[in-house]
């Protein structure tokens, strides 16, 4: 089953306070709800492009596969690249404890992508 995983990216990027976030990026108060509380059944193309643009990310980057126990895939079946490998460290956390000569140098690298 596909499901929304935007709580990774929304600490990522800082957001305390996604559902004001999603409105005032354009959605509507309903599906601001709906989706941060897994209800919609239903993901519009528009909601994904605001999603993407406003959280800086691609579609892939939104969802999560969970694989149903009754369904096997083969491994090389391209839903396998969706399931969440692993427990998220916060990230706040992993650069907090980091020590300052590496983070100086991963700011360098970061800084070399842009």
């Amino acid at each position: 089953m596909l499901s929304l995983n935007l709580t990774p990216i929304f600490k990522a990027r800082g957001i305390d306070r996604p559902y004001t976030f999603l409105v005032k990026a354009g959605l509507s108060p309903h599906s601001a709800n709906a989706i941060l509380n897994s209800k919609t059944r239903i993901f519009r193309l528009d909601h994904i492009e605001v999603l993407c643009r406003t959280l800086v990310c691609e579609p892939n980057d939104l969802v999560v596969y969970i694989p149903d126990n009754n369904q096997h895939l083969s491994p090389e079946h391209p839903l396998n690249n969706l399931i969440q490998t692993g427990t998220a460290k916060d990230m706040k956390e992993t650069l907090a404890t980091i020590p300052f000569k590496q983070l100086k140098e991963i700011t360098k690298q970061i800084n070399g992508l842009s």
